[in-house]
C-alpha cells in the first residue's frame, strides 16, 4: 500500500490509502472472530443447558445481541470513519483521557492480550499434534506471534492476502466439520436419539444459562476490530458498516451449522461431556487421523486470528502515536512498505512478554509475588494456563470499554447532532440500550471470573496515566501540530 500525504489526517503525518475492500474487511471479521473459541466453548455451553434446542437458542441469541453492537458500530464506524474504532469514538464523546486510557489498554492488555491467547491455542494444538512436550508451548507460541508480525512489516498488502488464505483455509475447515456432522448423522439416525428430544432437568447440577452466555459471547468477540482500519477501506462509510453486518451474520450461521452438526452427530450427552468437540467428531468419521485432522484446523483458524488482530491492532497504536508525542514512535509508518512499523514492534515485544509470564513458571511467581506484594492472594491458575490466564486478566477491561463505547454512541447523538451519519442503528434508543445492558452484564460477570487477575489487567491502565500527562496531544481539533513523522528505511 502506498502512503498518501494528501489524504492525512493532520498536516506533517502520512496515512494509508484506501486500500481494502468489502470482502477484506469482512475477511478480517472472520478471521478475528472464528479462532478457536468454537471449539473449546461448544461444549461448555451445552454442558449449562438443559436441552439441544436450548444450545442452539442460546448461539442464536448470542448473534443476534453481536448483530446489535455491530449496528452501533456501524454507525460510529460510517460518522467517523478515521483509523482508530472505539479510540476515535471515546476521544470524541468523553475527553481523550478516556480516548487514550482505551488506546493503552489495547496496547498494553487487550489486544496483546487476544493475539497471545490465539497464539497459545495454536501452540497447545500443535504441541498434541507433533507429539512435543509441554515445555514447548511457550516457543511455539512466540514463534507464531514474530512470524506472522515479520510478515505484516514486509508489506500492508501481504498481510492481507495471508489473512484472505487464512480465513478461506478456516472457512472450508468449518464447512468440512459441517459436512462430517451431517455425514455422521445420517449414517447413525437408528442408533442416536433425537438430539432436540434429548434434555436434562432444568435444575439439574452445572445448568447455567447465564454462564452459557458469557461463553458464547467470548466466542463472538472481536467483530468490532474491524473499525481499526476503517480509514483504510475504500468508500468506508458505506463499506463498512456492510462489512460489521454481514461479516457478524456470517459468524453466526457459521457457528449455528458447527453447533447443530455436533448434536446430530454425537447426541446431545457426547457433545456436553466432550474434552474436544470436534475431534470426538472426527475420530467418529475417519478414526486417529481425525484428531491429527482436527488438530491442523484449530491451529490455522488460531493463525488466522493472530494475523488479524496483529493486522489491526497495529493500525489503533499508529492512531494512538500520532496523537500523544509521548508515543510518537508508534505513529510511523515504512515509506515503501505502508506498515505501521514502530506500532507492530511494540505490539510484538508486549505480547511476547505476556506469553512469557503467563506460560513459564518463573513468570507465574512474578505475578504471584506482585499481587501479593499489595496484600492479595496470589492468582489461581488453571486450565490451559497461557489461555485461561490471558483471558482472566483482559475480560474486564475489555467489557469496561465495550460498555463505553455503547454509552458514545447515545453521547454523540446529542453533543455532535449535525455530524453526517450515513447508517443510522435502527430502533434508536433501544438498540444501543440493549447493547449496554449486555455490556454491563458480561463486565459483571468477568469481573466474577477473574477475581485477582483483574487487577493484573487494570494495572496498565493506572501507569498509563502519566504517560497521557507527560503528552502533548496533538489532535486534529488541538492547537499544536506535530513535527513531520516519517521512515524511509528499507
Amino acid at each position: 500500500m502506498q502512503r498518501d500525504a494528501a489524504a492525512s489526517p493532520r498536516e506533517g503525518f502520512t496515512t494509508t490509502s484506501p486500500g481494502l475492500g468489502l470482502w477484506d474487511a469482512v475477511s478480517i471479521i472472520i478471521g478475528i472472530v472464528i479462532g478457536a473459541g468454537i471449539y473449546e466453548t461448544a461444549p461448555l455451553v451445552f454442558a449449562n443447558v438443559s436441552s439441544p434446542g436450548a444450545g442452539l437458542l442460546v448461539w442464536v441469541l448470542g448473534g443476534a445481541l453481536s448483530l446489535v453492537g455491530a449496528a452501533c458500530y456501524a454507525e460510529l464506524a460510517s460518522a467517523y470513519p478515521r483509523s482508530g474504532g472505539d479510540y476515535v469514538y471515546l476521544t470524541k464523546a468523553f475527553g481523550p483521557l478516556t480516548g487514550f486510557s482505551f488506546g493503552w489498554a489495547q496496547l498494553t492488555v487487550i489486544l496483546t492480550g487476544s493475539i497471545g491467547m490465539m497464539a497459545y491455542v495454536f501452540a497447545d494444538y500443535a504441541v498434541a499434534l507433533l507429539g512435543w512436550g509441554g515445555a514447548a508451548r511457550v516457543a511455539l507460541a512466540a514463534a507464531a506471534v514474530v512470524v506472522l508480525t515479520l510478515m505484516n512489516l514486509g508489506s500492508a498488502s501481504l498481510g492481507t492476502k495471508a489473512q484472505n488464505v487464512l480465513s478461506l483455509a478456516k472457512v472450508l475447515g468449518v464447512v468440512s466439520v459441517v459436512v462430517t456432522g451431517i455425514a455422521v448423522a445420517v449414517q447413525r439416525v437408528p442408533e442416536l436419539p433425537s438430539p432436540v428430544s434429548a434434555a436434562v432437568g432444568e435444575g439439574a447440577p452445572g445448568v447455567s444459562l447465564g454462564l452459557a452466555m458469557i461463553l458464547v459471547l467470548y466466542t463472538f468477540g472481536g467483530w468490532n476490530d474491524a473499525a481499526f482500519v476503517a480509514a483504510e477501506v475504500r468508500d468506508g462509510k458505506r463499506n463498512l458498516p456492510r462489512a460489521l453486518l454481514f461479516g457478524t451474520a456470517a459468524v453466526t450461521l457459521i457457528y449455528l451449522a458447527m453447533n447443530a452438526a455436533f448434536l446430530f452427530a454425537l447426541g446431545f450427552e457426547r457433545a456436553r461431556s466432550s474434552e474436544a468437540i470436534a475431534r470426538d467428531l472426527f475420530v467418529v468419521a475417519f478414526g486417529p487421523a481425525g484428531g491429527a485432522a482436527i488438530s491442523i484446523l484449530v491451529m490455522i483458524s488460531a493463525l488466522g486470528a493472530v494475523n488479524a488482530l496483529i493486522f489491526t491492532g497495529s493500525r489503533l497504536h499508529a492512531t494512538l502515536g500520532v496523537d500523544y508525542s509521548a508515543l510518537s514512535r508508534l505513529g510511523v509508518w515504512h515509506a515503501r512498505t505502508g506498515a505501521p512499523v514502530a506500532a507492530l514492534l511494540a505490539q510484538m515485544a508486549i505480547t511476547l512478554i505476556m506469553i512469557a509470564l503467563v506460560g513459564t513458571t518463573r513468570g507465574r511467581g512474578a505475578l504471584d509475588r506482585a499481587l501479593t506484594g499489595v496484600g492479595l492472594p496470589p492468582a489461581t491458575w488453571s486450565g490451559h494456563g497461557g489461555f485461561d490466564t490471558l483471558l482472566s486478566c483482559t475480560a474486564p477491561v475489555f467489557w469496561l470499554f465495550f460498555l463505553l463505547t455503547g454509552v458514545s454512541l447515545m453521547r454523540l447523538r446529542k453533543t455532535d447532532p449535525d455530524r453526517a451519519r450515513p447508517f443510522r442503528v435502527p430502533l434508536y434508543p433501544l438498540t444501543p440500550l440493549l447493547f449496554c445492558g449486555t455490556c454491563a452484564y458480561m463486565l459483571y460477570s468477568s469481573i466474577a471470573y477473574a477475581g485477582t487477575l483483574t487487577l493484573i489487567g487494570i494495572a496498565p491502565l493506572v501507569f498509563g496515566v502519566p504517560v497521557y500527562f507527560a503528552s502533548k496531544r496533538r489532535s486534529a481539533a488541538g492547537q499544536a501540530l506535530p513535527e513531520p513523522v516519517a521512515s524511509g528505511a528499507e
